[in-house]
């Protein structure tokens, strides 16, 4: 059996060695800034010794010789017969630009201001980024989400089924998320916003639960949108799709969305498919609403 490579790059201050520790925790061999030429000869090792079947690393601009090696290393890999999967992760130059001032780390890319770099460097990588066959935009990730994102694409199943999918909950004022697959909008929604008593809450709460499914509205739209998926995944997996997000949006989302994208999980997994929620805007205005 090939040994399973996992080389994840991209864009300095992305997010690189956040998910290497994901990947340690997932029970790959991790390891950061390899010089590129040797990575063909550790896997070659790895698959001699048979103790390691699944590595990971991490090579960036870190190392020089990188952006001119890396096609060559790449094609070797996949010579060796090796199950080789490239992760590239990057940002928006805002984001990048605020997590240098945040850290007050240099950027790797020397004699130039932050932000020069920062677009410097994304010329470098624009023809490794082509390679990829996963990339992840991390301007909206926490270190949490951007772990459950990573856990998402390469945990092993615990199941039979293929499709791993992900219900996020949004609030449509903070932005539309990245990486949607497809958006249900619950705005027609009756809104406990409205309601004082349940202000404060968030759709996870019994009350704003009991509020919602007292709407008859309410049933037949999750079963609506049941239906869809359920109609939807099995054709996904049919053009090897392996995972999917559904983004399901309010206008906050504090209360709608997050009772929706339960429910459309709860019955997705009654169904068979392994689901995960993601509840990206419930916390953003609990300030507002208690002080």
């Amino acid at each position: 059996m090939p040994v399973s490579v996992v080389i994840i790059t991209g864009m300095s201050g992305s997010g690189m060695s956040s998910a290497l520790k994901v990947f340690e925790d997932l029970g790959y061999f991790a390891i950061d800034n390899l010089p590129v030429q040797l990575i063909p000869t550790f896997v070659h090792l790895c698959d001699e010794s048979g103790e390691i079947s699944r590595t990971a690393f991490v090579v960036d601009v870190r190392s020089r010789e990188f952006l001119g090696a890396f096609p060559q290393i790449y094609d070797a890999l996949t010579g060796k017969d090796a199950d080789v999967m490239v992760l590239f992760l990057e940002a928006d130059d805002e984001v990048l630009l605020c997590r240098y001032s945040e850290t007050r780390r240099p950027h790797p890319l020397p004699d130039q201001n932050v932000i020069e770099a920062i677009r410097h460097e994304r010329e470098m990588l624009s023809e490794i980024r082509e390679l990829a066959d996963i990339t992840i935009d991390t301007s909206e990730h926490t270190v949490h989400t951007l772990r459950e994102a990573i856990k998402n694409r390469f945990a092993e199943k615990s199941t039979g089924q293929e499709m791993n999918v992900t219900i996020s909950s949004f609030g449509f004022r903070h932005g539309l998320p990245r990486e949607l697959d497809m958006t249900f909008d619950v705005r027609f929604l009756p809104n406990p916003h409205f309601v004082p008593a349940l202000r404060t809450l968030t759709g996870r709460d019994t009350e704003v639960i009991k509020y919602l499914q007292s709407e008859s509205e309410v049933e037949e739209t999750i079963s609506r949108f049941v239906d869809l998926l359920e109609y939807l995944l099995p054709r996904f997996q049919r053009e090897g799709k392996s995972y999917l997000t559904v983004g399901v949006g309010c206008t906050g989302g504090r209360h709608r969305s997050v009772m929706v994208a339960e429910a459309l999980s709860d019955r997705l997994n009654e169904s068979g498919y392994e689901t995960k929620v993601v509840h990206r805007d419930v916390e953003k205005d609990e300030k507002r609403y208690k002080g």
